[in-house]
């Protein structure tokens, strides 16, 4: 661990049976062995609660904690994360677990943080048994008060659904056909709410037993079951996994994508890349590897959007178990002949380097809108189509900021805007009053916005806002959206923008009467021939930009430069094709990231002259040449 640079681990996720072999007995001394070398070693601990994988044990003596499914399946312990988030049983073994752990570890000066549960909700997002019935109940009595109020909220009249007492209420369980879409969006909002109490039920012990240690759970990126702008409230530090493919030739730009939400979540405070591969993994159907300097380009791409912390599972390739051919920093072969350590090596030698990094932030003219319950909402089936999906959607707009090196925080709808230029929504299908009349005050005050298609069409409830399409955006638009136009597989409309310039769109299109708003583009030779496709709308002291369909990338490029250019929006440096450059600032140092994500070697203009971080090299005004997958850290007017 020393020759790799190696100063925190997580220990202990997955090792409750080994804690407690039985009820009520525990076994220490293992760890405690493992803790006292790592203290003598330099090398701090993330110790983890370990209640993410219940023991045989537990659910051998009380069937009833594992999960059931919508259909009615129990699931059975002999993988991971066997319980119902709402199991008075499991809460009460993880608690006592935790208690102990936190007794006996709490001034241990190896402790750097504690890490809660793992991965919440990754295998198990809900549960739908009769405990977790009982729970959503008093969910929804908390949450509206009086059955006559659910009742109105689910639009229960639909259908004959009416309840006439709580206990006729169950989770959205296999139904004939759709179940409601009120019910459905309830429970989203309800399963995630109790694995977020079983996070805060472990948080406040370790508050309480160990005050001033830091707790975290890892987030896994844009993960739909659950509500990180809430979970990450609860957390002093926000920390993500990571697992880009390879074979993807948009994976940095998605990973780049989970850095800023991540950055964001945490309110602009660092961040922790808790895990990643150091070579492949072992859950897709084709594990292909990293190639050369990959693992390293996207280690350095975590600390330029926003992390101080880059990390690894695993330490050391598993012998046994499902994740036995999950690579790892130490390999199952000799490490001497593995290119993968001499890379985690390498990697390990420059992050000790990176000192300066710590007190520096990354700041950000654009802010795209990403909701939870918005998502949740958009996905419920029984829509003009199924084939809008949010984070395709959030992409077609970030990938065009990442290749201008425009930097972008992610934000609700609504938040305090007011430090935006341009702000971008992509989908904000529901949307609330408040959020609603927060977006039009952004661009009243002399904001840009851009909105796609099929926003603004429902309330929280899940009702449609009537008085015309899109209810609460149509002044700030200047139109009316008549009707959809949704288009099938494989099917494309044309485009024709004002300068005569042609593309292609697809997904979706709509029949839009102006009511002030200029024409930037309008359908061609279809049914909605002549008919607008991208408006624009002075509004106020701001100007709104509507997207009334999908463009092919080009055309969307093109709609979001000249959004950019409307609102003054400049990116960090004018850089080649394929290379990332991200700022980070703080009182005493000024650190500009670059990250060739090409294959090729590039030269970059640097203005400013300073020091690379990377290999203590000085940089001139001029070029900078960074090689295949090359990184370079400029500590700016060193």
């Amino acid at each position: 661990m020393r020759e790799a640079g190696v100063n925190l681990v997580s220990l202990g996720i997955f090792a409750w049976s080994r804690l407690e072999p039985e009820a009520a007995r525990y076994e220490f001394d293992w760890l405690d062995r493992i803790m006292d070398m790592l203290h003598a070693g330099g090398v701090r601990v993330d110790l983890a609660t370990a209640t993410a994988s219940p023991p045989p044990w537990l659910s051998h003596k009380h069937p009833e904690m594992l999960p059931v499914l919508a259909d009615g399946v129990r699931l059975s312990h002999g993988a991971r994360q066997h319980y119902c988030p709402s199991s008075p049983v499991y809460r009460f073994a993880a608690q006592h677990l935790v208690q102990q752990l936190a007794k006996r570890y709490a001034k241990h000066p190896a402790l750097a943080m504690w890490h809660v549960g793992n991965e919440f909700g990754c295998h198990v997002p809900a549960c739908y048994c009769d405990v977790s019935a009982l729970a959503f109940r008093r969910w929804l009595e908390q949450r509206y008060g009086e059955l006559e109020d659910l009742n109105r909220a689910w639009g229960t009249d639909f259908w004959s659904q009416r309840y006439s007492d709580w206990d006729e209420i169950l989770p959205p369980r296999r139904t004939p056909t759709w179940p409601n879409p009120s019910q459905q969006l309830d429970f989203m909002r309800f399963s995630s709410d109790a694995l977020l109490e079983c996070y805060e039920l472990e948080r406040g012990i370790l508050m309480e037993r160990s005050p001033g240690v830091p707790i975290t759970t890892n987030f896994m990126r844009f993960f739909k079951p659950l509500d990180y702008w809430k979970w990450a409230e609860r957390e002093d530090v926000v920390s993500d996994d990571v697992y880009q493919d390879p074979s993807d030739p948009e994976a940095g730009m998605r990973a780049a994508m989970a850095g800023d939400l991540m950055r964001s979540l945490g309110r602009g405070r660092p961040w922790i890349l808790m895990e990643q591969t150091s070579n492949r993994v072992n859950w897709r159907d084709v594990n292909v590897a990293k190639a050369p300097g990959q693992m390293r380009l996207w280690s350095y791409q975590a600390l330029a959007r926003g992390a101080d912390g880059v990390m690894f599972f695993q330490w050391r390739q598993s012998r046994a178990g499902a994740e036995k051919f999950h690579s790892a920093m130490v390999p199952h072969g000799r490490p001497e002949q593995s290119p993968t350590w001499h890379e985690v090596v390498k990697l390990g030698r420059e992050l000790g380097r990176m000192d300066p990094v710590c007190g520096t932030r990354v700041s950000a003219d654009v802010a795209i809108l990403h909701d939870w319950e918005s998502w949740w909402a958009l996905e419920l089936p029984s829509k003009p189509s199924t084939r809008i999906h949010h984070v395709d959607q959030l992409e077609s707009y970030y990938r065009h900021v990442f290749e201008a090196n425009l930097v972008a925080d992610f934000a609700r709808p609504p938040d305090d805007l007011s430090s935006y230029s341009l702000v971008l929504a992509p989908s904000v299908y529901l949307v609330s009053d408040e959020a609603a009349a927060n977006l039009v005050a952004f661009v009243e005050a002399g904001g840009t916005l851009v909105m796609s298609f099929f926003s603004g069409i429902v309330d929280p409830f899940e009702h449609i806002r009537l008085g015309g399409y899109p209810e609460p955006f149509r002044s700030l638009l200047g139109l009316e959206v008549v009707d959809w136009f949704p288009l099938s597989d494989g099917e494309h409309v044309k485009l024709k923008f004002a300068d005569g310039a042609h593309a292609e769109a697809d997904l979706w299109s709509e029949l839009i009467a102006p009511s002030g708003a200029e024409v930037l583009a309008q359908f061609s030779g279809s049914t909605l021939d002549g008919h607008p496709a991208v408006t624009s709308h002075k509004f106020g002291q701001g100007r709104a930009i509507y997207i009334a369909t999908r463009p092919e990338p080009a055309a969307m490029g093109r709609i979001l430069r000249a959004a950019a250019n409307q609102a003054g929006v400049k990116p960090v440096i004018e850089a080649p094709a394929g290379v990332s450059a991200v700022r980070r600032s703080g009182p005493r140092s000024s650190l500009l990231f670059l990250l060739n994500h090409r294959d090729v070697p590039v030269d970059v203009p640097i203005a400013d002259p300073g020091v690379n971080l990377v290999d203590g090299s000085e940089v001139h005004r001029g070029l900078i040449r960074l090689g295949p997958r090359g990184v370079a850290v400029v500590q700016e007017g060193w």
